[in-house]
């Protein structure tokens, strides 16, 4: 299950106050964070591993390390506290080396921590190595040194960014996205009821500006929910359609529309085979990917996806952007994007579409003509955006989109 899953499915949260309650949250998306490290902690204190019976002794160990590491919880009250969990769960009979361990962290953990090259440790190795084949040896250590800070707060909203930025206490990034520096419920913060923006990073809100000006176009947004890219469209005056396959994802979307009192057609289907009966003046496909682009903010990311499955959704990508192609009008423009570091889930799609696909043409992003930093454009025209651009201003998550155009 997805780390946003898991925290709104816990029976416990919801009893928690406030504040112990964002604790909890640190506590596991720190522990997720910084796993590659803590295990290796945890390593240096035993002298085998431990058994696949002994995984919440190792859960204790893990959270009971994440707190006197990187928490700077006083290391008695880790210890005890880690201690106290674990005689009640099923891992008591561990309870000695749980605590012989946990003290010889407090112990000598900080300086084991201070020798350890931290982004290649909390990356996995088949990242590591599709990143360095990628983007080079350099940039993928600056990516993974993104990746363990913690993301600022970014909103789109529906207008006036400046004015938004002011009363949120916020900075205007990327032209129009506000970043804010927030803590607590995101649903207290000034404009969220009355929906004059939604959350939504700011490389998330580059791709529908590829289409450049959409007032009056017929729209389609494929896998939509939950539905931050079709907010953007309907602000900027376009008719929306949104379709997804997830009737529960989608009713997530209907919920966002009615907060923000936007209005689109809303559509319950599967895209690669849906048939709406008219062509569209552009279609927007944020296709399902292994979301490596956004491990800053999902630090569960890399502990659940495997070598193979970017590949492995590349058939999906592929009939997504063949459906894009029949359902836009002749001349009209298909922006298609995944929020991936994976060529396999970006550039490559789309360069098997151009190789079977005569009608479909790529269109050159201009950075300047779309207010885009240089750095954002890749040498064919495509747009790419990585967790270590824009790092003097918090970092953006990774985000592939290319614009595409069917041939009249």
């Amino acid at each position: 299950m997805a780390l946003q899953a898991a925290l709104a499915a816990s029976p416990l949260l919801p009893g928690l106050d406030d504040r112990d309650r964002a604790f909890a949250r640190a506590l596991v998306t720190t522990a997720l964070r910084r796993r590659g490290q803590i295990d290796a902690v945890i390593g240096a204190f035993l002298e085998r591993p431990l058994p696949p019976g002994a995984r919440h002794a190792w859960l204790m160990l893990l959270m009971g390390a994440t707190q006197i590491l990187f928490l700077r919880v006083p290391a008695y009250a880790a210890v005890a506290t880690s201690m106290e969990l674990l005689i009640r769960g099923p891992g008591r009979t561990w309870r000695g080396l749980v605590n012989a361990v946990l003290r010889g962290i407090a112990d000598r953990g900080a300086a084991i921590v201070r020798d350890q090259d931290a982004g290649r440790l909390n990356t996995p190795e088949w990242l590591w190595h599709s990143w360095s084949r990628t983007y080079g040896p350099d940039m993928t250590v600056r990516i993974a040194a993104a990746h363990l800070r913690e993301p600022m707060l970014d909103v789109c909203p529906k207008a006036d960014p400046e004015t938004w930025a002011a009363r949120l206490g916020g900075t205007v990034v990327l032209n129009r996205c506000v970043r804010v520096p927030a803590s607590g419920a995101v649903e207290a913060l000034a404009g969220f009821r009355e929906g004059a923006w939604w959350v939504q990073d700011a490389a998330a809100q580059l791709p529908v500006r590829l289409f450049g000006d959409v007032a009056g176009w017929n729209v389609a947004d494929l896998c939509a929910a939950p539905g931050g890219k079709t907010l953007q469209l309907v602000a900027l005056g376009a008719k929306v359609t949104s379709l997804d396959i997830s009737e529960s994802r989608m009713q997530r979307l209907a919920a966002n529309l009615v907060r923000t009192r936007l209005a689109a057609e809303t559509v319950v289907a599967d895209a690669t085979v849906w048939d709406s009966g008219q062509q569209f003046d552009g279609v927007l496909i944020d296709a399902p990917c292994t979301a490596t682009g956004t491990i800053r903010r999902r630090p569960d990311i890399p502990w659940q996806r495997t070598a193979g499955d970017a590949r492995a959704l590349n058939p999906l990508q592929d009939s997504l952007l063949d459906s894009a192609l029949r359902l836009v009008r002749p001349g009209g423009l298909v922006v298609y994007t995944v929020c991936s570091l994976e060529p396999e889930e970006g550039k490559n799609r789309v360069q098997a579409l151009l190789g079977r696909n005569p009608a479909a043409e790529l269109v050159a992003v201009d950075a300047n003509a779309d207010a885009l930093p240089a750095p954002f454009v890749t040498e064919d025209g495509c747009l790419r955006t990585l967790p270590c651009h824009l790092g003097d201003a918090g970092g953006v998550d990774g985000f592939f989109a290319a614009l595409l155009r069917r041939r009249g």
